[in-house]
């Protein structure tokens, strides 16, 4: 009889409650190089086999190269006409997980040449745009109500450069980065070997006021930047040098911990590391390399900030420019623009290695972002 009513009340309580299934949607850019060709796709992520299945695609809009998405996933913002001599852009989309649609709404220009990085405050209504070719960051207010981006209201130029005159002669903004908590911004900056600072207050009109930067190695190019989970700690992958820089930090600052190679001992030749991410458990970093290497280095993240080396995992592409990983850990995700192949990678959480279990062909893709809906 107690058995009879217990089964009675769980099929009461399933009954009365609705549940919704999350899915996991993946959102790649292209260099499509003509607007009439698409530049912007989104993809079903299969939780269970790592496929990734076709939803959507959108066209006229050019070459772009890095996406990021508002904090609760209804817009879509990218960096556009990257790579187009006396242009650049940002835009903005609506994504309707129902509908599965992705429709643009409007774009701004960068206030600089291409445009390779962008990021979004936590309340969705600032972006800031790194801008690659002309050495800038600007930010950018998109109206919340429909995700119109309006005029930038501020714009940073940088001038001086570094020790590699090829790659140096002049600034090169790579990313734009928010602290944890949101109060600050770092910006690494290729051609300066700087990771710039900036404090960042939200009822301001001009919300970006200059703190001191912190500078990389002389020639190490210093490009992409991460947080840990725990907000102590700091990462940055160096471009030509190689290698990453640990930092601890606190209140904007950072102070050298530990600087690793992402590639062998036993490698001779051109760098060309490129993103890097945290598994969501803070127990592992991530690091691609491109060039003659293309794979993806793999490090544990110890309980003083410091990594070790685990391993290296072949792309099974050509120049993996950026990656992600699935909110629940489970999944990376690398966009290798060299071959046009997104590969999905299952992540083993214990070892923190990789296996391939699926892959999608998208001509040039530039980059990756994913979510769960």
């Amino acid at each position: 009889m107690k058995f009879r009513q217990t089964l009675a009340l769980i099929i009461g309580i399933f009954t009365s409650v609705h549940f919704y299934a999350q899915t996991t949607y993946v959102f790649f850019g292209s260099f499509n190089w003509d607007k009439n060709a698409e530049g912007i796709y989104v993809y079903e992520l299969d939780m269970n086999s790592g496929k990734l299945s076709r939803i959507t695609s959108v066209r006229n809009i050019l070459n772009p190269s890095y996406l990021t998405l508002s904090p609760d996933g209804k817009y879509v913002f990218a960096c556009t006409e990257s790579k187009t001599k006396n242009a650049g852009s940002v835009s903005s989309f609506e994504f309707n997980p129902e509908k599965k649609t992705l429709t643009y709404i409007n774009s701004q220009k960068s206030g600089g040449e291409n445009p390779v990085y962008i990021t979004v405050y936590k309340n969705g209504k600032w972006l800031i745009n790194g801008n690659y070719t002309e050495g800038s960051a600007s930010v950018v207010y998109p109206v919340s109500e429909n995700g119109m981006i309006q005029p930038y209201v501020q714009n940073f130029h940088f001038s001086e450069g570094s020790i590699n005159p090829g790659r140096q002669d002049r600034a090169h903004i790579h990313s734009t980065v928010f602290s944890p908590d949101y109060q600050y911004v770092l910006m690494p900056d290729l051609g300066a070997d700087k990771i710039r600072g900036y404090r960042f207050e939200n009822d301001k009109q001009e919300p970006l006021s200059e703190i001191p930067f912190t500078p990389a190695v002389p020639g190490s190019g210093p490009r992409h930047f991460t947080f840990h989970s725990n907000g102590k700690f700091a990462y940055c992958i160096e471009e030509m040098g190689g290698a990453v820089s640990a930092y601890t930090y606190e209140d904007g600052k950072l102070n050298n911990l530990q600087r690793i190679n992402t590639h062998p001992d036993t490698y001779k030749g051109d760098y060309e590391s490129s993103d890097i991410h945290i598994s969501p458990d803070g127990r592992y970093l991530y690091a691609s390399n491109r060039g003659k290497e293309n794979n993806i280095a793999i490090f544990s993240v110890q309980k003083d900030g410091t990594l070790k080396t685990v391993g290296y995992q072949p792309v099974k592409g050509k120049h993996p420019r950026v990656f992600t990983i699935d909110p629940t850990g489970k999944f990376l995700i690398v966009a290798n623009t060299g071959s046009g192949k997104a590969v999905v990678f299952k992540r083993n959480p214990e070892t923190g290695l990789l296996k391939k279990t699926g892959k999608t062909k998208i001509e040039n893709v530039s980059t990756v972002q994913v979510r769960e809906y």
